[in-house]
């Protein structure tokens, strides 16, 4: 099967993609709504794309375009450690001190904040859509004094020298990826124990005091677990928002399609965006 992903070869999407899917068909896309596309239009037949970091929280095009934009279902969750690193072409190696600009996606800078501070301030930093696409530049242009943040794959890929290890802030550094498909059916995958879990979209009714404390609820008394909610906003003025929820719980015939309803009965809008395995890969 055709698996897209967030690339070029060597981002961290692919590291996850290739420990999960080794023996599949892996096709890099430029952006992550490029890969989402891919799989609405049948070019591929499965997506992975990053969805939060511990650091740095949601990434929120991958949450915005799954509510406004495309009617997928998360099929599976691969949770990989991330660890990053501050890398020179060589003809630069040993010349660090003169960088000009460091490049990466924007999670990633954010994720070395503290070194980049400290090593590099005042140095200019410049988002891109990736950090494998970072290390690609840094590779194709020698001649400008530039570093790239990212994994230790990039550099061996695009023959890069690595001048700083582990220069993320934590040490607890790892990042959700998610699987999208067409269909709602759970993906298995040769890993770890996965755990079971299900993500819902919901919109509260307009102006209703007391709305989301009834939703959180119907959730309560039915001890089911919620590892995350988050708020995003509609896009159709302030104020209005819809709430990312996470329950560590699959599918079942009684709890969550009782949750689902109750919530509904209250006036929310609710999307489910799938019910499936969370799986952690090994570094």
């Amino acid at each position: 099967m055709k698996i897209a992903y967030l690339g070029p070869q060597a981002s961290f999407t692919d590291l996850a993609v290739r420990k999960a899917f080794p023996d599949e068909h892996q096709v890099p896309c430029v952006t992550i709504p490029d890969c989402i596309e891919a799989v609405i239009e049948d070019e591929v037949d499965y997506a992975v794309v990053p969805l939060e970091n511990a650091l740095e929280g949601s990434v929120h095009i991958t949450v915005d375009y799954l509510f406004h934009e495309a009617d997928l279902s998360i099929v599976a969750e691969l949770t990989s450690p991330i660890q990053q690193h501050l890398m020179v072409h060589p003809e630069n190696s040993g010349d660090e001190r003169r960088i000009e600009k460091i490049m990466s996606h924007s999670h990633a800078l954010a994720q070395c904040h503290k070194f980049l501070h400290k090593e590099y301030r005042g140095t200019p930093l410049e988002q891109t859509t990736s950090t494998a696409a970072a290390a690609k530049y840094v590779s194709e242009h020698p001649g400008e004094k530039n570093a790239a943040i990212g994994n230790e794959l990039a550099a061996k890929e695009y023959g890069l020298s690595i001048s700083h290890e582990n220069i993320h802030d934590f040490a607890y550094n790892h990042t959700r990826f998610i699987v999208l498909h067409k269909k709602s059916h759970p993906l298995a995958i040769e890993q770890n124990k996965p755990e079971d879990k299900t993500t819902l979209m919901v919109t509260l009714p307009k102006d209703r005091s007391g709305a989301l404390h009834q939703v959180l609820s119907t959730f309560a008394w039915r001890q089911l677990n919620l590892s995350k909610i988050e708020s995003r906003p509609l896009k159709t003025g302030l104020g209005d928002y819809f709430f990312l929820i996470d329950v560590a719980h699959g599918m079942d015939e009684v709890l969550l399609p009782g949750a689902i309803s109750e919530m509904e009965a209250l006036g929310c809008e609710v999307k489910m965006i799938g019910t499936y395995s969370s799986y952690m890969l090994d570094q």
